[in-house]
């Protein structure tokens, strides 16, 4: 297997307050919600760099696609993140995500690599980390 993501799927509570989240909030290009009118199949997809998706797909469709059981929350299984060109990058992001409705968990700050890092969850509690890291400048 050549490794390769196509669509990174978060299931979500409430697929309207998710799209507006990431629409309206962070500024994500979206079509909309497509799907409606199959059962279990409302989802919303969004472009991102390098030819990944991300779709939001409501918890209850993603279990019954799957044969699973619908499970609690739980943010310390999964999170996603960010970087950014700067620490003033980093600050006005997270920013932006709590003035959307975003938790704030962590308040950016330096980090023990030398960077500027901080964390929010979004509506549905999935964690993000806004991070600087001068390390990874030039690495695409």
């Amino acid at each position: 297997m050549t490794p390769h993501l196509s669509f990174i799927t978060l299931g979500v509570d409430d697929l309207e307050r998710a799209v507006a989240f990431y629409r309206d909030g962070l500024g994500l290009a979206t079509p909309g919600i497509v799907g409606r009118e199959f059962e279990f199949g409302a989802v919303a997809f969004f472009k991102l760099n390098g030819g990944l998706r991300l779709a939001l797909w409501p918890r209850a469709s993603l279990a019954a696609e799957t044969g699973l059981a619908l499970q609690p929350r739980s943010a310390t299984e999964f999170a996603l993140a960010h970087n950014v060109e700067s620490p003033a990058a980093v600050e006005a992001l997270l920013a932006q995500a709590v003035a959307a409705g975003a938790r704030l968990v962590k308040a950016a700050a330096p980090t023990f690599y030398g960077g500027h890092a901080g964390w929010f969850a979004d509506p549905d509690g999935h964690l993000w980390e806004i991070a600087w890291n001068p390390h990874l400048a030039g690495l695409g």
